[in-house]
């Protein structure tokens, strides 16, 4: 029996029998062709199974009401087994708050959440807007150089020192981590090719994060993520597995929203030159453009859960054990949702209707920091490029989970 998996991303989405979809198949990402094959579920087979893929079987759900359905769920559809299709051996399993059940999830979460409430937001925005002028001040103009590269990669991996209190210096090794742990084994261009290479290169950031909570542990708790975690008391007696799983939740969470954000927005204006032209007029869109823009990129593309009894969703029948993904990509293109999903509108009524951050209890504890760095940045921007011109296509990362542009060419006329 022939496993159901695409034959070739050139194939024709709306006319390749159903059970030959697999929404995980990351050259539909890479590609950037995922638009309609997620159309064709939507319309065919909103809730669908994939027999066999590189995850094994699982489900896609792809309807924006579907997706709130199983979100709004948590005592059905468990995070416990992991956020990811990937189902790692047990020894490489990594514990993290997003990947838990309540009350354990609960108390974990709210030992972070303080640095993101809104008077530690406001005391940001000056060191971020200052960061984000310097970053662009740096920039040359009239010659082509990689956007990705040099400010959004730059901008999020410095707000990821601050937030680890990480030395400074060293904070691209932040990103390399942040990579590693999302890497696809399948992409030629893959950093580590196993679950044990994973593993040991996140040993060495737990390595340096156990450094840094031993130098905190007995010091007076500071307003950053490592002192937090070790006063806290749902989690300054967690195991080293434990605080390896959320050193590396709260970098990728930390990184990849923010980054592939400032990428898409960017991308976004350039393949929508009416809007572009509408924020030149009016800079004062930029805050609802900000939603939008996560909305348009969605940098997480789905988030896993595991049925934990048999549920009918969709006039489908999920059994206790089986994994599906909710695939956000989708939602947030699902026009009994939202109206024009596939424009890319800045003054688009009410902005934050999108399932980019997730919802309910494992909505992105991060949501309101990516929306201060995003505005941020744009209104800086603003003030000194009027247009920024992307050249070439983007380079996109080899992945169904991290929607990201792994780097894209731009010019600024000067």
């Amino acid at each position: 029996m022939n496993a159901p998996v695409i034959i070739s991303v050139l194939d024709d989405p709306w006319t390749i029998p159903l059970d030959r979809i697999d929404p995980s198949d990351a050259r539909l990402f890479q590609d950037d062709v995922w638009p309609d094959w997620f159309a064709r579920l939507r319309r065919d087979d909103p809730v669908h199974f994939t027999a066999e893929s590189q995850f094994g079987p699982f489900w896609s759900v792809t309807k924006y009401k579907d997706i709130m359905k199983v979100e709004t769920n948590p005592a059905v559809f468990s995070s416990a087994s992991g956020i990811t299709l990937l189902d790692q051996e047990t020894q490489y399993k990594l514990a993290m708050f997003i990947a838990m059940d309540p009350p354990k999830h609960d108390v974990q979460r709210n030992v972070v959440a303080p640095i993101v409430a809104p008077g530690n937001l406001a005391n940001m925005a000056g060191t971020i807007r200052q960061r984000a002028a310097k970053i662009l001040d740096g920039l040359p103009r009239n010659e082509t150089f990689d956007w990705v590269e040099h400010v959004s990669i730059e901008l999020t991996t410095q707000m990821l020192a601050t937030l680890f209190d990480y030395p400074f210096e060293r904070r691209r090794e932040l990103t390399y981590w942040s990579n590693v742990a999302t890497t696809n084994f399948k992409d030629p261009a893959a950093l580590v090719k196993s679950e044990e290479e994973r593993f040991t290169e996140l040993k060495k950031m737990a390595a340096a994060m156990t450094e840094l909570w031993n130098e905190r542990v007995n010091a007076p708790l500071r307003p950053d993520l490592i002192s937090m975690l070790a006063h806290g008391e749902a989690t300054r007696d967690m195991d080293p597995v434990e605080f390896l799983g959320n050193c590396t939740l709260l970098i990728v969470g930390g990184n990849d929203t923010t980054r592939n954000s400032i990428s898409g927005g960017l991308w976004a204006l350039n393949k929508h030159p009416d809007e572009y032209r509408k924020l030149r007029e009016n800079p004062g869109l930029i805050p609802g453009m900000v939603p939008e823009i996560i909305r348009w990129q969605t940098p997480l593309a789905y988030m896993r859960r595991t049925a934990l009894e048999d549920y009918d969703l969709g006039g489908k029948t999920i059994r206790a054990g089986e994994k599906l993904a909710m695939w956000y990509i989708s939602g947030n293109r699902d026009p009994d949702a939202i109206d024009n999903p596939d424009r890319f509108i800045i003054d688009r009524p009410r902005p934050r209707q999108h399932l980019s951050f997730g919802f309910g209890i494992h909505r992105c504890v991060g949501n309101r920091l990516a929306e201060l760095q995003l505005t941020i940045l744009w209104e800086e921007i603003m003030q000194r490029f009027p247009f920024i011109e992307v050249v070439e296509q983007p380079k996109r990362v080899f992945s169904a989970f991290v929607h990201g542009i792994t780097s894209m060419v731009v010019r600024i006329p000067g």
